[in-house]
């Protein structure tokens, strides 16, 4: 089974990343463009094909290493194969 995990920060927290982006758009001719958040991608290959815990699995592996809960985001998807 593939997971996919997006991670972003959370509303309200301080995204250099994402401003600092945002600040150069228009030197690049790209008018207009707010509220650029800037997260991570991470795709896994989770063991035991039909798992069925295999959500609950992933939200752990979540809190507890690929987003920190306090100041990020997270949502994934599990791709049968």
């Amino acid at each position: 089974m593939k997971a996919k995990v997006y991670i972003t920060p959370k509303a309200g927290i301080l995204d250099p990343q994402g401003l600092t982006i945002e600040r150069s758009l228009p030197a690049l001719g790209f008018e207009g463009v707010s509220n650029v958040r800037v997260g991570k991608y991470i795709e896994l290959e989770l063991p035991g094909g039909g798992d069925a815990d295999a959500g609950d699995k992933l939200d752990r592996m979540c809190r507890k290493l690929l987003a920190n809960p306090i100041i990020e985001d997270f949502e994934y998807e599990l791709i049968e194969e």
